[in-house]
């Protein structure tokens, strides 16, 4: 019974916030439908996924990394494949950004995609494109939920490292920063929450968390709101200095299965960063949020999908905007 009134309690504080997060949401999706490929190109969605596929068949790892491209993509002027340009004469990419360097992953698989979309349709699907279907595959391929992808994106002519630094959210950053990255986009708070939950998939490096094991708030003490053994465990294989590139599972429990042990573990103490801890001590509607998810995994997956779809609608090119590279790492007249 507890737990029920926890979950309607929940609904409750929820309902205005998902009637906000149906509107970004709605049909059209700023001129993106899930057909657009219909006619110009029917195998796009097979292809996508038959290469997504084989890469998370070979390293389970990559569905996380794939949903993550998509993520540091929409977040900078939008869902436009500018995270994928490389440095060139004319650009300066948003892989040497701070939240990118040595982290971001994933590339090869895009390129591949790409090569056989090429082979098929040549000059049709777009790289932006091509991103969200393959967080898409991805989330489905390790047990999360399906949703249909809007799709007509088109690729930028341009990239920005400062949206990078500046726009994408931190591990450190306070909550109401990270509201505020999600906000200016047209995010709301349930998309912060439930968007936060694909951290129940993937890893994270030691240097995203050392401050929490070591000095969170300036006094050289640990963050008391660390699971005691947890924090030991991570000391293990995360010194005061050094090991920076050191992986750790994002999700303690099943880190290649995609559920709502996120949601239990910032409940018990063990969410790993500092930005899945605040979701549940620094807001009563982030805690929420949070209750709910790890009561009901179904909730979860719906606010989930419906998050992505609004996150994947974020500013994209479309009609004449932009174009459609032939290569993902370069513009068509750079070749």
């Amino acid at each position: 019974m507890a737990t029920s009134m926890v979950c309607l309690v929940a609904l409750c504080l929820l309902s205005p916030l998902l009637l906000a997060g149906a509107v970004v949401g709605n049909p059209g999706y700023g001129g993106l439908f899930p057909q657009f490929y219909d006619h110009s190109c029917p195998k796009a969605k097979e292809i996508v996924h038959s290469i997504v596929a084989q890469a998370v068949a070979r390293e389970t790892r990559m569905a996380a990394s794939l949903v993550r491209l998509h993520f540091h993509d929409c977040f900078v002027k939008g869902c436009d494949a500018s995270v994928l340009l490389d440095n060139s004469s004319s650009i300066v990419s948003e892989k040497g950004s701070n939240p990118n360097l040595n982290s971001l992953r994933g590339f090869e698989v895009v390129d591949q995609i790409k090569v056989a979309l090429e082979t098929a349709c040549p000059g049709t699907v777009s790289c932006a494109d091509i991103l969200a279907l393959a967080a898409r595959d991805s989330t489905v391929l390790v047990g999360g939920p399906y949703w249909d992808v809007p799709l007509g994106r088109r690729d930028s002519l341009g990239a920005s490292i400062q949206g990078s630094n500046n726009d994408i959210p931190a591990p450190n950053n306070t909550l109401p920063t990270i509201i505020t990255k999600f906000n200016r986009l047209g995010l709301n708070v349930v998309d912060v929450v439930a968007l936060s939950g694909g951290h129940t998939i993937g890893l994270s490096r030691c240097t995203s968390f050392r401050q929490r094991l070591y000095n969170q708030s300036g006094n050289g003490l640990a963050d008391s709101t660390l699971d005691v053994s947890y924090a030991a465990q991570l000391r293990q294989g995360c010194p005061r200095s050094g090991s920076d590139n050191n992986l750790f599972p994002l999700d303690v429990v099943s880190s290649t299965k995609f559920d709502n042990f996120y949601f239990k573990n910032i409940l018990a103490g063990r969410g790993l960063l500092s930005s899945d801890e605040v979701l549940l001590t620094k807001s009563a509607e982030t805690a929420a949020l949070v209750k709910a998810y790890a009561n009901d995994v179904h909730l979860f997956f719906q606010h989930f999908a419906q998050s992505m779809v609004n996150m994947g609608n974020i500013m994209p090119l479309t009609g004449s905007q932009g174009e459609i590279r032939k290569d993902c790492r370069r513009l068509n007249n750079d070749h």
